[in-house]
């Protein structure tokens, strides 16, 4: 019987996993390529032979997006698997009606599928869009749980943007691990906060190695879900976080509102700074399509050291990369600060930006008046050095998770924001995890 001819459609995290959990070993299909977007430098590689299997000894191609139609036609592909995630529902049947054009089936998996089943309890913390305050959270959730004395492995949505083999099954317990595995800054951003806060956290490329290997070491594993993706864990509880600066988002993005559906509970973050017709609206939102869940209001104050510098200064804000790209953010805690504590001006990169970071700002026209925090290779992480030193700005405000300044060097004074999780009255997250402490 002949194989059923595949292509799966990713950006080097979802489309990896349904490869290994689905097709990997699965005789009934042949992979026969790749798709990537999303994310840079990913397209023209393999998935290596050493993690395919026996089906695949030359490992699998992996083509830019672009090439898909063409794909599908000159090797006879009878389905397409949709694979990355944080993407609108238009933009999700668009890619559809392009791949049922070209002759084949469009299929997106469900979690039965490829989720893995743990020996130990499982905590997952979802979002329905990147950005939402997921990472604060799953920092809060951690703390609750180890503060309870229990062992806590963190595991994290994949981000393998190197040499994907050495990137099977990465363990980081320390910052020097950040540079042994030569991480990217948005690698650096997810990570190191959990190590700050004196968790193990696992993440790469095969996840069930990496669950098997977190299980030795860990009471409770905990599921650090990125860019509104569903866990790869079957979850004992499934905590989902929620943005009231983008309501309706929940019900219009793939896959937040499957994230929304299943939740056990669901944080409601950024109240203190969000419109209260929104946070409302979103309540409601969340109450027609998952009125079981419990929810729980939250916020994510800000911190400045040294606040009082940025008064009266013009301003550069740098925050998070994906937040602010795909995640369709216009501003973050950066540009909250700014305005907070009194900035003369938001300088506008644009006149200042350099080689690949102008790239992204063509790429997403709809950044706001600040700086993404794009460093997915030591190119772009100069760039973005060389677009932030060659700005006039008099103060330079990084909003993101890490600090820059340890990463790039800068000719201006910079200041950083923090934010923390802080749940408002009953319930709380205490109140949901009461059977894990």
């Amino acid at each position: 019987m002949s194989r059923i001819k595949v292509v799966i459609m990713g950006a080097a995290g979802r489309d990896f996993h349904n490869f290994n959990t689905f097709f990997k070993d699965n005789d009934a299909y042949k992979v026969v390529a790749f798709t990537a977007t999303q994310i840079p430098n990913i397209d023209g590689r393999k998935y290596p032979a050493q993690l395919a299997g026996k089906l695949y000894p030359k490992g699998i191609d992996i083509y830019p997006e672009e090439e898909l139609t063409g794909l599908i036609r000159k090797h006879g592909v009878e389905e397409v698997i949709f694979s990355y995630s944080d993407v609108p529902y238009d933009y999700v049947m668009s890619k559809s009606a392009l791949v049922n054009a070209a002759g084949a089936d469009f299929k997106v998996m469900g979690p039965d599928r490829t989720m893995l089943k743990s020996s130990k309890p499982v905590i997952a913390v979802c979002a329905v869009r990147t950005g939402c305050g997921k990472s604060q959270t799953t920092r809060a959730v951690s703390s609750l749980l180890r503060q309870a004395g229990k062992k806590v492995a963190a595991v994290r949505h994949p981000m393998p943007y190197g040499d994907l083999v050495r990137q099977k099954v990465q363990r980081f317990a320390s910052l020097a691990d950040l540079d042994k595995y030569e991480c990217t800054i948005e690698e650096r951003e997810e990570y190191e906060p959990h190590i700050i806060n004196k968790t193990i956290i696992y993440a790469g490329v095969d996840y069930e190695a990496i669950l098997r290997e977190a299980e030795k070491e860990s009471d409770v594993i905990l599921w650090d879900g990125g860019n509104n993706d569903l866990p790869f864990f079957k979850p004992d509880i499934h905590i989902v976080v929620t943005d009231p600066h983008r309501t309706g988002d929940e019900l219009f993005y793939y896959p937040g509102e499957a994230n929304l559906r299943m939740a056990d509970v669901v944080i409601i973050n950024k109240i203190e700074t969000a419109e209260p017709e929104n946070v409302t609206e979103l309540r409601e939102n969340i109450r027609s399509v998952n009125p079981r869940a419990m929810v729980i209001d939250a916020a994510s104050p800000i911190r400045v050291e040294n606040y009082e510098d940025i008064q009266g200064k013009r301003v550069l804000v740098v925050e998070d990369g994906p937040t602010l790209t795909h995640g369709e953010m216009a501003y973050g805690a950066g540009v909250i600060a700014a305005e907070k504590f009194g900035a003369a001006e938001l300088i506008d990169p644009r006149p200042f930006i350099t080689g690949t970071i102008e790239e992204t700002f063509r790429k997403y026209p709809g950044i706001g008046t600040l700086l993404p925090a794009m460093g997915y290779g030591d190119r772009q992480i100069r760039d973005l050095e060389k677009t932030i030193n060659g700005s006039d700005a008099d103060l330079v405000l990084i909003g993101t998770p890490i600090d820059l300044r340890k990463l790039i060097r800068l000719n201006k004074p910079a200041l950083r924001v923090y934010y923390d999780l802080q749940e408002i009255g009953r319930p709380n997250l205490r109140d949901a995890l009461k059977k894990f402490l």
